[in-house]
């Protein structure tokens, strides 16, 4: 049944729904060890933060039994947040809480006795201002619109967008690009009377108080503080910049429109490849692979390891590992390619672990 709805969503063009199923297998192939590591996240500081002060979740069940997912916009601090964790976390956190709302729409398929295959979300606009609009936030929520689009094209049944403020329009059109037709005619701005729409939709007993409806937490709250969270001003004791002062052995400017490879020979399989970089001024690419000839290889040759992505390490460092399956040569590349105006300097740490217990190893670099 799922590879029928992303044969659907592609237009039942089989070129397309192949490369759509192998992104997928891909995307849940990469999370595999984000999904166990999952319930130990009050134990890291960036982790913490996303649970804090990201706002939103999942309350009650539209009229056809569908879940209900709130985004709440306006309590949101972008730049609080993405100066305390990486884009990368974000965007794991997402993928979590959408197979959270597959896992949901299973379960109700079930206790129903027909399909559920669609959420309803409700986007809550109240606030929205300039410091949602802020550059790297934009690129960040892109990214996971992006994501979605690709992976989860049919898990949307519609968005009722509320309490537009004067600047929707502008802040809608640095995202629409990223919306296909489909998803875009799913989107339901509503006006003054968006409670009443709400209703039709949603019984009142499975919808908020604060959203027009009777459904209060156990203790009465209406805001029904215990799914819903509403995000707030991250401190400042949670900026990585401010806390985590990294030395850095390396450091290379990376000119617009090139890329900067480091390859290292991993001598056993299951040895640790560890990094840590940052960058100046702007994101810069990032990913890892693998040689599979001798001598000259281009990157798009060789075996993709870790794909390459946009990382926001001029806000928060990233440092991060992968177990290495096979012996071999691994190619870590920097990417500034897509900038056609700003070289970027990055600072870099690498080092490889021997996959038994012992003392570190000195990363054996055979040239960049």
């Amino acid at each position: 049944q799922d590879v029928f709805f992303l044969f659907a969503a592609r237009s039942f063009n089989v070129q397309k729904a192949e490369i759509m199923i192998r992104k997928v297998r891909s995307l849940v192939e990469q999370q595999l060890n984000t999904f166990v590591v999952v319930d130990y996240y009050p134990l890291f500081l960036c982790v913490q933060v996303i649970e804090k002060y990201v706002s939103g979740g999942m309350c009650g069940y539209d009229r056809e039994g569908s879940p209900i997912w709130y985004d709440v916009i306006g309590p949101l601090d972008p730049k609080g947040l993405l100066l305390s964790a990486t884009k990368q976390d974000f965007l794991k956190t997402k993928i979590r809480h959408t197979e959270m709302l597959q896992r949901e729409c299973r379960r109700q398929s079930e206790k129903l006795g027909k399909n559920i295959e669609a959420i309803t979300l409700i986007y809550d606009c109240e606030g929205l201002g300039l410091k949602h609009i802020w550059k790297p936030a934009i690129e960040a929520y892109g990214e996971i619109l992006t994501m979605f689009e690709e992976n989860y094209p049919e898990g949307l049944k519609r968005v009722f967008l509320i309490k537009a403020p004067k600047m929707f329009p502008m802040a809608y059109n640095l995202i629409k690009h990223f919306l296909c037709e489909e998803t875009r005619r799913k989107i339901i701005v509503l006006g003054s009377n968006w409670q009443e729409v709400l209703r039709n939709h949603i019984d009142p007993d499975q919808l908020p108080v604060v959203y027009g409806g009777t459904l209060t937490d156990p203790d009465g709250d209406p805001r029904c503080r215990t799914m819903l969270k509403y995000g707030g001003t991250v401190p400042r004791s949670y900026y990585v910049q401010d806390s985590v002062k990294v030395q850095y052995d390396n450091s290379v400017t990376i000119s617009r429109g090139s890329i900067f490879q480091l390859e290292y020979d991993v001598s056993a399989p299951s040895s640790l490849l560890r990094w840590q970089f940052a960058s100046d001024g702007a994101d810069i690419g990032f990913g890892v692979y693998r040689r599979t000839k001798e001598g000259l290889q281009k990157v798009a040759e060789m075996l993709q390891v870790l794909p390459s992505e946009r990382y926001n390490a001029h806000l928060v460092p990233e440092d991060s590992c992968l177990t290495c399956p096979e012996a071999g040569v691994y190619v870590l590349c920097f990417d500034n390619s897509y900038s056609i105006l700003q070289s970027k300097k990055v600072s870099y740490n690498v080092e490889v672990l021997p996959p038994s217990d012992g003392q570190t190893q000195s990363p054996h670099r055979r040239g960049d």
